[in-house]
């Protein structure tokens, strides 16, 4: 598996194999195939995490940015408009690229669909935050023609205009939230909060008030403006409070049992010092313990 990240694979499992012994306890991992399992989950994590990286170094054609073209893709498109000076724009994208997911099967379509307007013109943050009462309106007309599904994390939303949770709530938060300008809502928190990543991270974690966006679509949305290099921000927790899979995975690391009463902010801060061995970041042990526990015993290559 990824022979060219062996002796990386072989660091980590040493790493958790040290801290175990040395600083705390991980029962989970106490079992060899368990902890190789652990370690091969968080080489799938920082894969993607490279795969990020490699984009931003990469040319873009503008039509990744085009919604009427095959090509189009949130992600790049984001880039794309952030090399370009538009940095609203950027950040609009990889909102609604979180909000909407990537599907397994339909890739970007629903994305595609909604932001290209479907012939009445794109959905854009300046026609979105110029228009603000008109999206609703839109997607209750056109609803039925909009093709692709929500991505795996967020298979619970709906495009029902009418819905207490639907999609247009969601944006019309968003809007709501960062008008005038995505970009000058993070650099006022830089600038109210300071230098440190973690720390304006944190800051916006906990005033990130999205209606349906909650603990899991927060960390993402966040984190990947982080990795884009679109906002100064890094993660320095886990943010188990309110999560579900990551932190079953740090109790079942940590006790052996994914149902202990351990609380949230202990696994978090054993998390933590656990980087500071491993050297991953808290985004890849947030993931990696996250699709770890769902087969522990057996590496398992989750993409959605």
């Amino acid at each position: 598996m990824w022979p060219r990240r062996f002796q990386r694979l072989e660091e980590l499992d040493h790493g958790l194999q040290e801290f175990s012994k040395a600083e705390t306890a991980l029962v989970g991992i106490a079992d060899r195939v368990a902890r190789r399992s652990l370690a091969q989950q968080m080489i799938a994590s920082l894969r993607r995490l490279d795969y990020t990286a490699k984009l931003k170094n990469r040319d873009i054609h503008p039509d990744r940015t085009n919604p009427d073209s095959n090509l189009f893709d949130p992600e790049r498109a984001a880039l794309w408009h952030a090399r370009n000076g538009n940095l609203d724009e950027a950040i609009w994208l990889v909102f609604l690229s979180i909000h909407f997911g990537k599907h397994n099967k339909y890739g970007w379509r629903m994305v595609r669909d909604i932001y290209s307007g479907l012939g009445t013109g794109w959905w854009t943050w300046e026609r979105a935050t110029a228009q603000p009462g008109m999206f609703r309106n839109w997607l209750r007309m056109n609803r039925a023609r909009i093709g692709g599904a929500f991505g795996n994390h967020r298979k619970y939303e709906t495009l029902d205009a009418d819905s207490k949770s639907s999609t247009a709530l969601v944006i019309e938060s968003f809007v709501k939230l960062c008008s005038p300008s995505p970009s000058e809502y993070f650099a006022v928190l830089v600038r109210s909060t300071g230098n440190d990543p973690a720390k304006i991270f944190d800051a916006a974690y906990r005033g990130l008030s999205i209606i349906r966006f909650g603990r899991l679509a927060k960390f993402d949305f966040l984190a990947l403006l982080g990795r884009m290099d679109l906002a100064p921000i890094k993660p320095g927790s886990a943010y188990l409070r309110g999560a579900t899979g990551p932190l079953r995975g740090g109790r079942l690391l940590v006790t052996g049992d994914p149902n202990s009463r351990r609380s949230a902010d202990e696994v978090d801060k054993i998390l933590q010092h656990l980087d500071q061995t491993l050297n991953v970041g808290m985004q890849v042990l947030e993931d990696s313990i996250c699709n770890w526990q769902k087969s522990p015993h057996k590496f398992t290559h989750f993409r959605g």
